[in-house]
């Protein structure tokens, strides 16, 4: 939202969010940290809640129905750093008393995931309307103590209580997308939630994040000061693939990080 209202540059990547609603429901995208995974995240977000004036002149703004606006419930996990598997709970705890807040919803579960299955199914049931799950950086807490194998491994089964919790939702939730680092498969935190798309490595959604050649271009071209000054950027700065254009990595000299 502020890139949007700051006077920032700004890579239109609206198209993938009516792609992404007209083509499933369920979604999962693997990004390097730092590469922009955030900022998507957010545009889903708006676009959900119907925030139009945030979208003028971008391609969602007359290809998407803004009549339509949806509840967003947003997990990030890239917020700071937890130590324990108690310190995850009482995040996740927090953050579903953040949205109960909002809704003015009174939850009485205790548990964690019995808490936020609480939070989806009586946000639905207040507002007749299906929620829409956002979950940012899914594995960080993870991530963040991976050289502690035991404190890890209670962490990602804190974790996968969490997200098991998804599939029995279904009929409450009008669309799901998390992000993270690591592939899921390779932590098996989703067990059972055999619908979840993953297009990490789908030609699709090669450009979902980080920037094409022709969009450096086309939005930063006039703050490139010289062809040497193209040339050093595609040095640090180009060379990943996701399957469809070769991608530089948002984090560009000159330009803001999204």
């Amino acid at each position: 939202m502020e890139i949007r209202t700051g006077g920032y540059y700004y890579v239109d990547k609206t198209k993938y969010v009516k792609n992404l609603m007209e083509g499933g429901k369920y979604y999962f995208l693997s990004r390097p940290r730092r590469f922009g995974k955030s900022l998507f995240v957010d545009t889903l977000r708006c676009a959900f809640e119907g925030k139009k004036e945030l979208f003028e002149g971008l391609y969602l703004e007359n290809n998407w129905d803004w009549k339509e606006k949806y509840p967003v419930v947003r997990i990030a996990f890239d917020e700071g750093k937890v130590e324990s598997k108690e310190e995850l709970k009482e995040y996740i705890i927090s953050c579903v008393n953040f949205y109960a807040r909002r809704h003015r919803i009174r939850l009485m579960e205790r548990l964690y995931f019995k808490k936020f299955s609480e939070l989806i199914m009586s946000i639905n049931e207040k507002s007749e309307k299906k929620v829409v799950l956002l979950v940012d950086e899914y594995d960080k807490p993870i991530l963040d103590n991976i050289e502690k194998v035991g404190l890890a491994n209670e962490i990602r089964e804190v974790l996968k209580g969490f997200y098991q919790t998804i599939k029995g939702l279904d009929k409450y939730l009008k669309f799901v997308f998390i992000t993270g680092i690591s592939k899921f498969a390779k932590v098996s935190l989703f067990s059972g939630l055999n619908q979840l798309r993953d297009i990490s490595l789908s030609k699709e959604y090669g450009d979902i994040c980080g920037y094409t050649e022709r969009e450096l271009e086309d939005v930063f071209g006039e703050i490139i000061e010289s062809e040497e000054e193209f040339l050093e950027i595609r040095e640090w700065y180009n060379g990943y693939w996701w399957l469809s254009s070769k991608i530089y990595n948002p984090l560009i000299k000159g330009a803001p990080y999204p």
